[in-house]
């Protein structure tokens, strides 16, 4: 099944970060598998009717990232899965996720105790 990727120009991120970030997911749910071939550039761009400098960019990243390699004359794969790479990067975004909890959580009015008690909780259903 071939990656999509789809941008919003209403949204506050660049446009470049918005594909950063879809491959990357993709990558990391095992949607995108080891050895695919990416779209290229060029042809990104254009699907996404975007500049292909703006497509470059995020390929550039990713791979600075290694979650893709590109050879030249060849194309960009999405690269062997680095278990730590992955790890970091799914911590990150636990972290994330963590963040977004506890403002929710003050903003209910919650305490310190009543979130120690949420999270062991949805931990012990997860």
């Amino acid at each position: 099944m071939p990656l999509t990727v789809v941008v919003s120009n209403a949204s506050p991120k660049p446009i470049y970060v918005q594909i950063e970030e879809r491959i990357r997911a993709s990558i990391m749910a095992l949607e995108a598998i080891p050895g695919e071939e990416l779209p290229s550039i060029r042809k990104l761009a254009q699907d996404l009717r975007v500049s292909v400098i703006t497509t470059k960019r995020a390929y550039e990243d990713l791979e600075r990232e290694g979650f893709i390699v590109t050879s030249p004359g060849r194309g960009s794969f999405v690269a062997e899965p680095n278990r730590e790479l992955l790890r970091e990067a799914r911590l990150r975004e636990a972290e994330g996720h963590l963040a977004q909890a506890v403002a929710a959580a003050r903003a209910a009015g919650a305490d310190r105790t009543l979130v120690d008690e949420m999270l062991d909780f949805a931990w012990k259903e997860g």
